[in-house]
């Protein structure tokens, strides 16, 4: 029997992903928006998708037959209420209720695990209040906590993305969070095979032009033969003018006065660097204007494909639905190879258990 599994605030299901390729069997996932969550069925064949916002859903009547039934509970719940400055950051705020949800499904259903994945924020905030509050509740359910902030680049992940891990046992110690490996994987290893597109070109589905060209291309393509989601921006022809003035491994600081934009975002009108890992990977990485998301060398933004192997999500994994909502879909998502280290670590500590039984 694979060890069960329920995914809150699923998106499109990178934390899924993860859990599946470590054998876990994922029962029930929940998402409310029905675009993502349509995503997400797509590609998670076996798993019942319940679409809806959480908080309008009878918890009992959803969830409750699963008590006792469940070994882990995994999701991101929202908490926007510590990332505001000022007032002391509490459990209590408004804007945290969503986190109360996750808590009230816990303790519901009593998984022998759960996982919950945040900003890293949510350890530091007030010097760790909002934290301990955490810890509290938790161990006042019987559950021992290991937390820390893991960045995805330490796991195979070609992108600086950092994010807390929390890992809760029931009634024992748990799992150490899992330990960085040492391949250190760049933006070309991940994305040279599909360096041929310009700006406009590309249809949902097409064939491969060009054969892997690294072993994480190869580990990704699996079996795929057809290519997906790999369609390029339109650009207007001023951001085309603009794109064309910019170098390999340059940005905005060569641009005439002219072309000098207002962006707030960090990194907009700069080309990436293909022998570096990528930047965190937003909802909004189809503009050059919107952070470093410029290809290496071609003059377009990166496409939904591109995003996707940056996130480590394989080939065959197929993201549906308008642009923005794919977008979101890749952008939310914990890239799946992390989400692979730590359910191996759970995936571990439960053999560990049953060879002590």
């Amino acid at each position: 029997m694979k060890p069960s599994v329920i995914d809150l605030f699923a998106g499109v299901g990178g934390l899924s992903l993860g859990f599946e390729k470590q054998g876990f069997n994922v029962l029930i996932a929940n998402e409310y928006d029905e675009s993502i969550a349509d995503a997400y069925s797509k590609n998670h064949k076996g798993t019942k998708m319940i679409v809806g916002d959480i908080t309008s859903l009878n918890l009992k009547e959803t969830f409750g037959s699963y008590a006792g039934k469940v070994d882990v509970v995994i999701g991101g719940p929202p908490c926007q209420g510590f990332s505001q400055k000022g007032q002391r950051k509490t459990i209590h705020d408004e804007r945290n209720f969503l986190f109360k949800y996750y808590v009230a499904v816990v303790e519901l259903v009593k998984p022998r695990y759960f996982v919950m994945e945040n900003v890293p924020n949510l350890l530091t905030a007030e010097n760790g209040y909002f934290f301990r509050e955490i810890e509290e509740l938790f161990n006042k359910m019987g559950y021992s906590l290991e937390h820390g902030v893991l960045n995805a680049a330490d796991y195979g992940v070609p992108q600086n993305r950092r994010r807390a891990i929390i890992i809760g046992k029931l009634n024992g110690d748990a799992p150490k969070l899992p330990k960085p490996k040492d391949e250190k994987v760049t933006i070309w290893d991940a994305i040279s095979d599909l360096a041929y597109l310009e700006s406009g070109e590309g249809t949902d589905e097409q064939e491969y032009k060009n054969a892997p060209e690294s072993e994480y291309q190869k580990r990704l393509r699996g079996a795929a033969t057809v290519l997906h989601n790999h369609v390029a921006t339109k650009h207007s022809p001023i951001a085309l003018e603009r794109l064309a003035m910019i170098p390999p491994n340059s940005g905005k600081e060569v641009l005439p006065e002219e072309h000098i934009t207002k962006s707030i975002y960090s990194g907009t009108w700069t080309r990436m660097r293909k022998d570096e890992i990528s930047v965190t990977i937003t909802t909004r990485f189809d503009t050059p204007s919107s952070g470093k998301f410029t290809h290496p060398y071609l003059d377009r933004a990166i496409t939904v494909r591109e995003a996707a192997r940056i996130q480590s999500f394989p080939d065959d994994f197929q993201f549906t639905g308008n642009k923005g909502s794919q977008m979101k879909q890749v952008g939310n998502a914990v890239p799946p190879l992390l989400a692979e280290a730590i359910a191996s670590v759970i995936m571990d500590d439960i053999k560990e258990d049953f060879k002590h039984e």
